[in-house]
């Protein structure tokens, strides 16, 4: 048999892995992955600062809403107690008691034309 002379000057090598091809897409697959941590961690702060900024205003709109209850029962407490103050069946008795006066006789009174 004859042999066959092969030409391996036409063969392409295996690319090295370790070598300094593999170094700048490293790189950039480091580059792109803080990035996105970056990002990432700005998109949960801002997550958590607005959640915790609505139960906050909620705190609030509750404890609002809790002074105007309270406040709305004052005011119906104040407006009974003013109309029993101003009773003319009380006034006549503090009247006649407290200040000593009386109902005008007839001779007290005197009419104006």
């Amino acid at each position: 048999m004859a042999q066959a002379r092969t030409d391996y000057t036409k063969v392409a090598a295996p690319p090295v892995l370790g070598g300094l091809d593999a170094a700048p897409h490293r790189i950039d697959l480091f580059k792109y992955l803080m990035i996105c941590m970056i990002v990432f961690t700005i998109v949960s702060v801002f997550h958590v600062w607005s959640r915790f900024k609505l139960v906050d205003l909620n705190l609030q709109v509750s404890e609002i809403s809790r002074q105007l209850h309270e406040a709305e029962q004052e005011q119906k407490r104040l407006k009974l107690e003013a109309a029993s103050l101003m009773a003319p069946a009380r006034i006549e008795m503090i009247a006649k008691n407290d200040l000593g006066l009386a109902l005008p006789t007839k001779q007290q009174i005197i009419q104006v034309r």
